[in-house]
């Protein structure tokens, strides 16, 4: 199979037809064998029968129905463990994406690429409420994890096989794909796609969203920066509030003997035990965590690097080198 579309569906049943007929017209005009996953994620308006409709008449259609809501991170990664083209191609369901912007994303991944992302430069949804978020978001998350993208919450992308084929997601982090990708040395370009005003339902997202990716964003950072050594992530906050604590102790103590100034009249002694103790917990905190690290690794038996290629002279024998899956 060369393509894979990976469509999570929640409550989208007047979007479906018309996102169905626009995905069979472009992929009828491209020369690919491809395939069309829905998740159905705990629909209870009638997309779910709507969807076997499809899969009834369309033999490239399968439709996954999950047993419950598990939110769009996790039917995506369900539609995506379920494909088997060598191109993974996500989309919404709500038809705000544009199937016909698949074949200019198809030519730009021909170009040598690894992933390339949707970037909707001009976006059909509520500035206040969804735009101006996103953009403070994309900003921050683009400066945090170093991985330049203008629009990371745009579903439509696509991507090599091999690249996410072994990516776990949790939570809110389907949006974080390419950067999980770039960790991995993927090449990621972007490319300006079209989005329509939605037309059907109403947007399952909102405000409360920011805190989510916030979090989200937190663990990222967390394991880009110290997932195989979390002492040292840990350890600069505890000697921070370690030499905090010293300092306000020792202010105390001129307090005291310069400036007359007696240990229960200020609160400085009860700070200074106050930001030890967290600087010791940080510390613990630390080594806990770096413990649990060194045994995530050896039960996993993958090192914490991966190797692309290997090259030497030809008349060396050629050593072999075990694969690794991410």
């Amino acid at each position: 199979m060369d393509l894979s579309i990976v469509i999570p569906v929640y409550n989208e049943v007047e979007a479906l037809p018309s996102l169905y007929v626009a995905l069979v017209e472009t992929l009828d005009r491209l020369n690919k064998s491809a395939e069309i996953i829905f998740a159905n994620d705990g629909s209870t308006d009638g997309s779910g029968p709507c969807l076997d409709d499809f899969a009834a008449k369309d033999p490239r259609v399968r439709v996954l129905h999950l047993s419950r809501n598990y939110g769009q991170t996790a039917a995506l990664m369900a539609a995506i463990q379920n494909s088997s083209g060598d191109v993974i191609i996500p989309m919404d369901g709500d038809g705000q994406n544009d199937p016909a912007d698949i074949p200019r994303l198809l030519d730009k991944l021909n170009e040598g690429f690894d992933v390339v992302s949707g970037w909707r430069t001009a976006r059909e949804d509520a500035a206040l409420s969804r735009r101006l978020p996103s953009i403070l978001a994309n900003r921050l998350i683009s400066r945090v994890l170093r991985v330049q993208l203008h629009d990371y919450g745009c579903t439509l992308k696509v991507y090599r096989r091999e690249v996410v084929e072994d990516v776990r997601l949790y939570g809110e982090m389907h949006r974080f794909i390419p950067i999980y990708a770039a960790w991995e040395g993927a090449s990621v370009a972007e490319l300006p796609v079209g989005h329509h005003p939605r037309r059907f339902g109403k947007s399952k997202y909102g405000l409360a969203r920011v805190a989510r990716v916030l979090l989200d964003l937190f663990i990222l950072y967390f394991i880009d920066r110290a997932f195989d050594r979390p002492i040292q992530f840990f350890g600069k906050f505890a000697m921070a509030f370690l030499l905090l604590s010293f300092g306000s102790f020792g202010w105390a103590v001129v307090l005291k003997y310069a400036y007359d100034v007696s240990l229960i009249q200020t609160p400085l002694p009860l700070l200074a035990a106050t930001i030890g103790l967290s600087g010791i917990l940080f510390l613990l905190l630390g080594i806990m965590a770096e413990v649990q690290v060194r045994t995530y690794f050896e039960a996993c038996g993958k090192p914490p690097y991966k190797v692309r290629r290997v090259v030497q002279h030809a008349m060396i024998p050629r050593l072999r080198v075990a694969p690794q899956r991410w």
